[in-house]
């Protein structure tokens, strides 16, 4: 090797370890920045003028990478569907000792109404029966109130979600330009893919996605279900708020460029992330159980309900229970949608009204007469107390669409739902940890291939110095070499 070929040679050789050492340096400041992958310093060989600097790469694994986006998208799911539920469950069916769920309420009704049939002419036992019953219409209220509270949430937090996710779209179309461009430019861009990453896993929180790379390093977003977030330009993500809910009230669709991803008329719905989680908690799972409660509720209107006592064949109508208006009794297993936030104990029995609490003994609650079932007006008259008791034990159909018992009593019913509710609760708390354990897994594999490694990276920048150490004094060495020929020209 000639002296200008070695003084070439380790000229290089001490830029490629500037370099390299500024890689290190790199490295060890962003280990512990989130979303930092660890960069490497790629070398090459030039015959004749020794190694240079080829590229500077991030370590990373693109099946990894994906494996958390999925991850993380599923966990959100789960995270926001037993958010919601745990809120309805609490306030529903947990607390035995307030006894607020239906069931317990049905079982207090049924006591006082025993008690009350057991001594027909004590007004005191009527009015404990009016009082429970009262509870019961009170307990559906709040619950129908819970229910809707927890679907005006879930819309709130997914108008929440759509402004996060324009807000995140918007900064990938900046990053991901920067990116096209550095890379056709040939300058280190992994900074910015780093950025585009992270950016990208914040948006999988929001809702399920995948990423495309193309040419020069272009990429393209989509969502689980195939609809295009991102494709050189950011998709508008548009969803109109409902600000008030009630039963009857259906929310709206989340758009994605026109097209819907939520909602029953969605094509193509989004099947991960937050944002998908909320939709389905406001959508299916707390309508379902609004639906059960409503059928709790009519179940009580047909149990309590007054026939005709005159033989003029006149229709059933509600008795001890009513709803607003001038009501028919609702249609048999059918919900009857919102009922359970409106029913409420009829007035003309409610002594707090104004009302007697022995009609429930003796019927024509309604105001009718034809419905009286102690016409004699006996006060130690109990067959209507024990028909109503006999209700309550007795099988009636339900709607079957409610997910709860289709036959039986109305506390077997009741019992269904909260079975429903609980179980729910739990599948989406098991769903829930099991996907954040996943999750965990999936980050700290990923972390494994990418991530910074103190002990490594100090470990290279010895070897670097030991480089940068052993071209300085090859250069030195060449220097006197070179000083020495000249001097022994000079002479």
């Amino acid at each position: 090797m000639s002296i200008t070929s070695a003084l070439d040679s380790a000229r290089n050789s001490l830029m490629a370890s500037g370099i390299q050492s500024s890689t290190v340096s790199r490295n060890i400041a962003g280990a512990s920045s989130t979303g930092y992958s660890r960069k490497i310093t790629v070398l090459d060989n030039l015959p004749g003028a020794g190694v240079y600097v080829a590229a500077i790469q991030r370590a990373a694994s693109s099946g990894l990478y994906s494996n958390v986006l999925t991850a993380t998208s599923a966990a959100a799911t789960q995270s926001a569907i037993y958010d919601g539920l745990q809120k309805i469950a609490s306030a529903t069916v947990d607390d035995p000792q307030l006894d607020q769920s239906p069931t317990a309420q049905l079982n207090a009704l049924k006591q006082a109404l025993q008690q009350y049939a057991n001594a027909p002419d004590n007004t005191t036992l009527a009015q404990a029966a009016v009082t429970s019953a009262k509870d019961m219409a009170t307990a559906l209220n709040q619950a129908t109130q819970t229910v809707q509270s927890v679907r005006e949430g879930a819309d709130a937090d997914m108008n929440i979600s759509v402004q996060n996710i324009n807000q995140l779209l918007s900064q990938f179309q900046t990053v991901n330009t920067a990116v096209v461009k550095g890379t056709i430019a040939g300058d280190d861009v992994t900074d910015y893919l780093d950025q585009r990453d992270s950016i990208v896993s914040k948006l999988s929180q929001e809702v399920g996605v995948t990423m495309s790379i193309r040419t020069n390093g272009d990429a393209a977003l989509y969502t689980d279900s195939g609809v295009v977030l991102f494709d050189k330009t950011a998709r508008a993500v548009s969803f109109a708020p409902t600000t008030s809910y009630s039963a009857n009230i259906t929310g709206n669709a989340v758009f994605i460029d026109g097209v819907p991803v939520t909602g029953a008329n969605s094509v193509m719905p989004i099947k991960s992330g937050k944002l998908a989680g909320l939709a389905q908690l406001r959508d299916n799972d707390t309508v379902t159980y609004q639906s059960q409660l409503d059928e709790v509720a009519r179940g009580l209107i047909n149990t309590f309900k007054e026939s005709d006592q005159s033989g003029a064949a006149l229709p059933d109508v509600p008795g001890l229970f009513t709803y607003p208006g001038s009501p028919a009794m609702p249609a048999s297993a059918t919900v009857s949608v919102g009922l359970a936030g409106t029913i409420s104990v009829a007035a003309s029995v409610d002594p707090a009204q104004g009302g007697n609490p022995n009609l429930l003994r003796d019927g024509a609650i309604s105001g009718n007469v034809a419905y009286q079932y102690n016409t004699a007006g006996s006060g130690g008259y109990s067959t209507r107390l024990q028909q109503l008791i006999t209700n309550m034990d007795a099988s009636q159909p339900f709607d079957a669409t409610t997910q709860g018992k289709p036959n039986g009593s109305l506390i077997d019913y009741a019992s269904s739902s909260t079975s429903w509710i609980e179980n729910q609760r739990k599948t989406a708390n098991d769903n829930s940890q099991y996907q954040s354990t996943l999750l965990d897994r999936s980050t700290t594999a990923l972390s494994n291939v990418n991530g910074v490694n103190m002990d490594d990276e100090m470990s290279l920048m010895l070897q670097v110095e030991r480089t940068y150490s052993a071209s300085s004094k090859i250069i030195s060495t060449v220097d006197q070499m070179l000083q020495a020929l000249l001097a022994a020209v000079g002479t």
